[in-house]
């Protein structure tokens, strides 16, 4: 093989496989043996920073663009007249190993096509990854996508030399994936997703009884939703992400606005705007939901059914909810703390900690690092200075506007617009 064809298919594979966003490591962890190639960086999306501030990244490819479906939102969709291209699995060994040793890469994110059927394009998946860690003994990071409908003994092995596996459900709904891709069934992502968590489970097991069991996928399994293809309100989409997260254990769900890339009387038009501002909205909402206490019907119900795209989930929680407030920040409990707009987790724990030795007032919060200019209107202190004054929710959040620098507020305006 030539070095222009392969340089020529690693340009047609790598952009194809820009679209899709699960590629964070979030936690794996696989220690250099042997004098091995590599060492799992704990992180890895394909560039991102480690808590000691390294830049990481990975290798992103497909293994090939061909596809046996024709799914309406996917720019591989196989009556797509593009330029078609697939690796060999030594050749996506051999790339992963030599951007290795240049240090261009710390890991590998592969994904495919689906060509002939599922089970054959994941055992070459998994042959990729038995390679790399078997004869070429790489210990980096690998992150495999599960091919909907493979069956169980190649997900089991998958897991074995992968460091995370992810299905991506694609469409939120049943309904939309009927819709846009009429040639799979919901049920075949479940199953790779199912499996996964099963095996995940059992290994915990087993490692309590005997420490050498194998590991398996040690970073666990994500998925990916297309945001703003179908007509699916965000609350639509947080239900889906929270079934996801209860039932099969999810590390992560990613959130990735569509990018009109075909033209279909079934999708938005050619030239839409992608819906950056509403997946950041949704991505603030999946971490209120994980770490924060929130439940999805508080934040999104009948009557608020998607998402305000001009000031964050908490604070248009909060905003609805004025009878709560203000707290005491001397007084309130843990969970009361974490929805005032402005305070995070970390300055939840540091007030909780002050607060044993001494009553808080204005500059000791200031000092704690919460965003005053937030909060201030939804907490009282050791001061007689209480900033609110009976605003309305209107009012309050005019003046929170007014006073906001978000790199999205050029967005504002036209998002609102789409969404509404």
């Amino acid at each position: 093989m030539s070095f222009d064809r392969t340089r020529e298919k690693l340009s047609i594979l790598a952009d194809a496989a820009k679209y899709d966003v699960s590629c964070a490591s979030s936690g794996g962890k696989r220690a250099n043996k042997n004098k091995g190639l590599g060492n799992n960086t704990g992180m890895g999306i394909c560039h991102s920073y480690t808590e000691d501030g390294r830049c990481v990244s990975l290798l992103k490819i497909l293994l090939t663009n061909h596809c046996i479906y024709d799914c309406a939102y996917c720019v591989t969709r196989k009556s797509n007249d593009i330029k078609r291209a697939a690796f060999k699995i030594q050749e996506v060994v051999d790339l992963t190993i030599n951007f290795y040793r240049r240090n261009y890469i710390e890991g590998l994110f592969l994904s495919s096509g689906i060509f002939k059927n599922a089970d054959y394009t994941m055992e070459r998946l998994v042959s990729v990854a038995k390679k790399l860690r078997l004869e070429e003994n790489f210990n980096g990071y690998i992150h495999l996508k599960s091919i909907p409908g493979a069956s169980d003994e190649l997900m089991r092995e998958a897991g074995l030399y992968a460091d995370r596996l992810s299905v991506n459900i694609e469409i939120p709904t049943v309904s939309g994936l009927k819709l846009l891709a009429p040639d799979k069934k919901h049920e075949d992502f479940i199953k790779p997703m199912k499996k996964v968590k099963n095996e995940i489970i059992q290994y915990k097991a087993e490692r309590k009884i005997i420490k050498s069991t194998p590991r398996y996928a040690p970073a666990g399994q994500s998925t990916q939703m297309i945001i703003g293809a179908t007509g699916e309100s965000d609350r639509d989409i947080m239900y889906s992400a929270t079934y996801y997260y209860k039932k099969f254990n999810m590390r992560r769900v990613y959130y990735s606005g569509y990018v009109p890339v075909l033209a279909d009387d079934r999708l938005p038009s050619l030239g839409t705007e992608v819906p950056m501002l509403r997946e950041n909205r949704l991505y603030q909402t999946d971490w209120l939901l994980r770490f924060y206490g929130f439940s999805v019907n508080e934040i999104l119900n009948e009557s608020h059914k998607n998402l305000e795209l001009d000031i964050d989930p908490k604070l248009s929680w909060a905003l609805r909810n004025l009878h709560l407030f203000p707290i005491d920040i001397n007084r309130a409990d843990k969970r009361m703390i974490a929805r005032v707009p402005g305070i995070g987790m970390q300055s939840v724990y540091k007030i909780e900690q002050a607060r044993k030795f001494r009553n808080l007032d204005w500059s000791h919060l200031k000092a704690i690092g919460i965003a005053l200019n937030r909060a201030q209107y939804f907490i009282t202190c050791n001061s007689k200075d209480f900033y609110a004054k009976d605003l309305s929710a209107a009012t309050l959040k005019n003046i929170l506007l007014k006073n906001s620098n978000s790199k999205y507020k050029k967005h504002f305006n036209q998002q609102l617009s789409l969404f509404s």
